[in-house]
């Protein structure tokens, strides 16, 4: 074996060995959906239309898609407005413990509200409420945040909820819930919030628009306990969901800039993602676009930050500390 032959080998072998005692950073998604359409009062979403979604997704069904990649541990997000279904969704969890916790649905401003939040919260899994441009309620009215915050008992029930130790995620961003949402935090300063879907977010092309936009997310970003969630980062261009990450970066970088490494978290949005591309897909692209950061960076956002952002529970061995 001549010298240049024996050090290539031998540098491979060093870094095959390196490569095995690396341990794989563990994964939090901290956006997953659950329903059961076999249910005799069947779900509120999705509509039995939806071929893509319309299939139970239960936790079986999740891990068999996303333990390949490294997840330990979910996090369900609200997928019903019906009030037990909240309740339905921690006894889900009680069978499983891949579910660190689960955001539910409780609509704030109601006379029931810190009852119902009591209620749920004796659960530790319990992690909060989802509120923005979500569910028609009250004869075709949106989950408005902006109009909510002008009435007092809303405000009231936000600051309730942070005095108990529970967060507000926000759902479907446009720039008025982005707005709103800064108004929130500086209503109730201690109310931890998380952006669900940032990159969704249609920017605006107008100058004005767009730099009040941006304005807004640099205001938020010098609040404490504001989290945005790296998620729902596919997109259809002409019928086609682009798979080549340079598709997605310029967006990934703005807002990965004005938030920080500390702020960022991963969440799949499954199943809903489907409706784009495939779990697999899915990862792979915020995994593209961490893997050259360092791997501090790749854990704070795949689990470190989710932990401030949700007080969510280890419940396997597995899950890290």
């Amino acid at each position: 074996m001549n010298r240049r032959h024996f050090l290539h080998t031998s540098a491979a072998t060093l870094s095959g060995v390196a490569a095995a005692q690396t341990p794989s950073i563990p994964v939090i998604d901290t956006h997953i959906h659950l329903f059961d359409i076999s249910r005799p009062q069947g779900v509120p979403w999705p509509p039995k239309n939806e071929t893509v979604l319309y299939k139970t997704a239960l936790p079986d069904r999740y891990r068999k898609l996303a333990a390949k990649h490294g997840i330990v541990g979910a996090i369900e997000v609200e997928a019903s407005p019906w009030l037990e279904d909240n309740q339905w969704v921690l006894d889900v969890a009680a069978t499983d413990k891949i579910l660190v916790g689960t955001v539910g649905d409780v609509e704030p401003g109601t006379p029931d509200f810190r009852k119902n939040i009591e209620r749920f919260h004796k659960n530790p899994l319990f992690r909060g409420i989802r509120y923005g441009n979500l569910w028609d309620r009250d004869g075709g009215r949106h989950d408005d945040l902006a109009a909510a915050l002008k009435r007092r008992e809303f405000v009231d029930d936000l600051k309730f909820l942070a005095s108990v130790g529970l967060g507000l995620d926000s759902a479907n961003p446009d720039t008025s819930l982005i707005r709103a949402l800064l108004r929130s935090k500086d209503a109730v300063p201690n109310l931890r919030i998380v952006i669900d879907h940032l990159p969704k977010l249609e920017v605006p092309t107008e100058a004005a628009a767009k730099k009040a936009y941006i304005g807004d997310l640099h205001e938020l970003a010098k609040r404490p306990e504001v989290f945005v969630k790296i998620s729902a980062v596919l997109r259809r261009v002409n019928g086609k969901v682009p798979e080549d990450l340079g598709f997605y970066k310029g967006n990934l970088d703005e807002i990965w800039s004005i938030f920080g490494d500390d702020r960022v978290i991963f969440g799949s949005d499954w199943p809903n993602s489907e409706l784009w591309g495939n779990y697999d897909s899915v990862f792979k692209i915020v995994h593209d676009y961490v893997a050259s950061k360092p791997r501090a960076v790749q854990e704070k956002y795949f689990w470190r930050n989710s932990k401030p952002a949700y007080h969510w529970v280890k419940r396997d061995a597995s899950q890290p500390a």
